[in-house]
């Protein structure tokens, strides 16, 4: 009985942490979130989500029932010829869900016109052929433009991203089909058609377009958190090196973010096995962070859905859970948050998801209420 008692306690304290709030801000110590930017897209598709008890919800109120307390949602310069999804507007709506249910918000800037990662960071269509001076005042009127319609409808971010997974940099073009996605050369490298702000090729440029996009967000929201982010949180050497390009070029953020995903780290042949990543990002909190005397956060993760499966679905719960939990305990209270990257995805789309085909959340997502055990 007091073996029994004393764990008792022991989660009771650890929810306590989880829950509790600052003193002086009122708000969580740990944020649990999710980027749920496809669900206005998913709706008008038709897709519907649903509970563990099959009630029908709307995607961010499930968040939200599912014991999360924050989302991350992107933008796109003009995503006309992809539906208009992600564009201000669109944001805005999704935004308001989020404010209406208490939640906290990450804007996540791409500065493109779709899809900006490690392989591609397209420079969108009006801004090509631009000067280094003429991009940077592109960046700058339209991070204050979506910023300012967002404060001007009463949301206040409390993260804002300049830029996405920018390991290479941001506002550099490659080479693409028809149907948007990179052309590789024939050693596998993508073929880069503008190197205007490459992290290799054009480090002060990419610094500078950094630094402007720090300041535009700060002319608006200047109490909001401005965040970089960088793919490949187990690797110590890229934020290393990345991390001291924007400092070299005189930027400056007030957090990291990190990308986070084993099944990626093995599949791309950079670690092992899941544990070992997850154990280096860990490490690499610490490290980065002590470093560049800032907090972090895991802005992306994700695990394997198969649900003819369970073991598969079970294991992606234990190692979520093991993220979230190690996050919060291992990295000295410099680690403020772990974010799932799409949970609502159908696997069909996205095998990285958190929910059936159907729209019900996997037991991946009772990671978020169950990391303590």
């Amino acid at each position: 009985m007091r073996r029994l008692f004393i764990s008792i306690l022991a989660v009771c304290a650890a929810f306590s942490y989880l829950s509790c709030t600052g003193e002086a801000s009122g708000e969580p110590e740990f944020w649990l979130g999710a980027d749920i930017s496809w669900a206005t897209e998913y709706e008008a598709r038709g897709y519907n989500f649903y509970n563990s008890a099959g009630d029908e919800r709307e995607c961010t109120e499930l968040m939200k029932e599912l014991g999360l307390n924050a989302v991350r949602l992107r933008v796109w310069v003009d995503p006309s010829a992809h539906g208009g999804w992600c564009s201000k507007e669109d944001l805005l709506v999704k935004c308001q869900r989020a404010e209406k249910l208490g939640m906290a918000i990450l804007v996540d800037f791409h500065y493109s016109d779709w899809w900006a990662d490690p392989a591609k960071q397209n420079i969108p269509a009006s801004w090509s052929g631009h000067s280094y001076e003429q991009m940077k005042q592109d960046l700058t009127a339209h991070t204050v433009e979506v910023l300012q319609y967002l404060k001007d409808n009463g949301i206040t971010p409390k993260w804002i991203q300049v830029g996405n997974e920018t390991r290479n940099g941001f506002l550099w073009s490659v080479k693409s089909n028809e149907m948007g996605w990179p052309v590789h050369d024939e050693n596998g490298n993508t073929i880069i058609t503008e190197s205007m702000g490459h992290a290799v090729h054009n480090p002060e440029q990419y610094a500078g377009f950094f630094a402007a996009g720090y300041d535009a967000c700060k002319s608006v929201f200047p109490e909001s958190i401005v965040m970089v982010h960088l793919d490949n949180g187990f690797d110590r050497e890229l934020y290393d090196w990345n991390l001291g390009v924007l400092k070299a070029g005189g930027a400056k953020w007030d957090m990291i973010g990190m990308s986070l995903y084993p099944y990626w780290a093995m599949d791309g042949g950079f670690r092992d096995d899941a544990e070992t990543t997850i154990t280096d990002c860990i490490e690499n909190i610490r490290y980065v962070s002590g470093k560049f005397d800032c907090d972090v956060m895991i802005v992306e993760t994700g695990f394997l859905v198969d649900e003819s499966r369970p073991e598969v679905l079970e294991e992606g719960r234990r190692q979520l859970a093991r993220v979230i939990r190690e996050s919060m305990n291992e990295t000295g209270g410099r680690c403020k948050g772990v974010f799932y990257w799409e949970p609502e995805c159908k696997p069909s789309q996205y095998k990285l998801g958190a929910f059936t085909e159907d729209g019900r959340p996997t037991v991946i997502m009772d990671a978020f209420s169950d990391w303590s055990e």
